[in-house]
C-alpha cells in the first residue's frame, strides 16, 4: 500500500500553492479574465493549470512551507501582487475608456449613458464602445498571453516571502495614474481637435447668419464629425494601447 507522509504532502503543495494564489488573484481583478461570463470554477481550474505548468521555471524560488508561521504573510503577498497586476491591466482599459468619455462629451453624447455592470456605475455609450474595442485589441494582440507571462516573471521581481509592503513599495503603481490621464487625453486629442474646429466653424456661422437655428444643425454636424473622426482614428489606437500595456507590464518585470 502506497502511503504519503504529511511532510511529503507539504513539500509537494508548498511550491504549487503560491503561484496558484497569485494567478487566482489576477483572474479576480484583471479585465477579460474577471468577466462574469467566465465561471468561478473555470478560473480556479485555469489558475491551478497555470501554476502547475509554471513549476519548471520556478525551481529556484524560496521555499515557504504552508505550515510555517509566516505562511499568512506569504499568502497576503501573493494575493496582493496578483491583484496589483490585474489593477495595472485595468488601468490600461480605463485610459481607453477615459478617451471615449472625453470624445463622447465633445460629440454631445454625454447624456447617452447607461448602467455598466462591469464598471458598477454609469458609463457613456462612446466610452463603452472604446472599452469593447480595447477588449478586442487585448485578445487579438495576445494580451492575455502577455498577462500570464507577467505573472510568471513577477516571481523573479517579487519572489515569495512575507514582506508584502516592500513589494508594494517597489511596484510604484501610483505612477500609472499619470499614464492613465496622459494616455487617455492623448488618444482623444485628434478627435477633440476635429470637434473643436467644427464647433468653431458653427460659432462663426451663427455670427454670420444669426437667423439660422444653430442648435438644430449643430448636434447633427458634431455627431457626424465625431463619427468620422472615430472611424479615422480607431485604426491607430493600437500603438498607444500597446505602449501603455508595456508600461504596466514593466512594473512586474525583473530589473
Amino acid at each position: 500500500m502506497i502511503t504519503f507522509s504529511e511532510a511529503q504532502l507539504t513539500a509537494w503543495l508548498s511550491p504549487l500553492i503560491w503561484p496558484f494564489l497569485r494567478t487566482l488573484a489576477l483572474f479576480t481583478s484583471a479585465p477579460v479574465f474577471s468577466s462574469k461570463a467566465v465561471p468561478v470554477r473555470v478560473r480556479i481550474a485555469l489558475a491551478f493549470f497555470v501554476a502547475l505548468a509554471a513549476q519548471p521555471t520556478l525551481a529556484g524560488q524560496p521555499m515557504v512551507n504552508i505550515n510555517d508561521p509566516g505562511a499568512f504573510g506569504a499568502v497576503l503577498q501573493q494575493v496582493g501582487v496578483g491583484l496589483a497586476i490585474g489593477f495595472a491591466i485595468r488601468v490600461v482599459f480605463a485610459a481607453v475608456e477615459l478617451a471615449g468619455e472625453v470624445v463622447g462629451f465633445q460629440m454631445g453624447l454625454g447624456f447617452a449613458s447607461f448602467f455598466d455592470p462591469s464598471m458598477g456605475g454609469q458609463s457613456s455609450a462612446v466610452a463603452r464602445f472604446f472599452g469593447q474595442m480595447a477588449m478586442l485589441m487585448f485578445v487579438v494582440m495576445g494580451g492575455h498571453v502577455m498577462v500570464l507571462m507577467t505573472v510568471i516573471t513577477s516571481f523573479t521581481a517579487f519572489p515569495v516571502d512575507q514582506n508584502f509592503l516592500e513589494s508594494l513599495k517597489q511596484m510604484k503603481i501610483y505612477n500609472l495614474g499619470t499614464d492613465l490621464f496622459a494616455s487617455g487625453l492623448w488618444m482623444a486629442l485628434p478627435m477633440v481637435g476635429m470637434l473643436m474646429f467644427a464647433n468653431l466653424a458653427l460659432g462663426i456661422v451663427s455670427r454670420v447668419a444669426p437667423q439660422m437655428n444653430i442648435y438644430a444643425i449643430g448636434f447633427p454636424i458634431t455627431l457626424t464629425v465625431g463619427l468620422v473622426g472615430m472611424a479615422a482614428t480607431l485604426p491607430m489606437l493600437d500603438q498607444p494601447f500597446l505602449a501603455l500595456m508595456g508600461r504596466a507590464i514593466d512594473i512586474f518585470s525583473p530589473r
